[in-house]
């Protein structure tokens, strides 16, 4: 009876069929096309497909790690942000714009990972096709941000300096 509710429950939601399973294959062939999505067949080790496929598995990796840390980057901001609010003398964050810089950060590393895994399974499709498409956009992409940020970052900080300056300034004015 268990079984017949499991199959039922994963063919209502694969909608593959509403009728009762007739055997235990059955559920096994619905389980093996449900398992090919995620665990696609093994191919044959000719010319350099096995590398190919561990080198894009390991710059799927490398994406996930950039976007992982851009996104933990934003997390410690925005709790540098909160620590500045209780005591802003210590950390001199004065009228400071880190909630965005945390808030581009964090979107910044969920691009990148959203990116990693779209490429992956775009080129391991193109892999068995026995095709490959350079990665042009993405690492335009990358690029294009990466300098985007530095140059905001940069801006930020020279804008801080100039106001810690002129408080500095006016404070021995006064």
């Amino acid at each position: 009876m268990f079984l017949q509710q499991q199959y039922l429950v994963i063919a209502t939601r694969c909608n593959i069929t509403n009728r009762e399973p007739k055997s235990s294959d059955d559920l096994n062939d619905m389980l093996r096309r449900i398992l090919s999505f995620v665990r696609p067949e093994p191919l044959k080790n000719t010319g350099s497909v096995a590398r190919d496929l561990l080198a894009s598995e390991r710059t799927f990796l490398a994406w996930n790690r950039t976007g992982l840390a851009l996104i933990g980057l934003g997390v410690a901001l925005e709790k540098v942000e909160a620590f500045a609010a209780i005591s802003p003398t210590l950390l001199h964050l004065e009228d400071s714009r880190t909630k965005v810089s945390a808030a581009i950060l964090v979107a910044s590393g969920s691009a990148s990972v959203a990116h990693g895994t779209h490429r992956y399974f775009t080129t391991l499709r193109l892999l068995q096709q026995g095709l490959f498409r350079p990665n042009v956009a993405g690492i335009t992409l990358a690029a294009a941000a990466s300098v985007g940020i530095a140059f905001a970052g940069t801006l930020l900080l020279m804008e801080n300096e100039e106001r810690q300056g002129k408080a500095k300034n006016g404070h021995r004015d006064g």
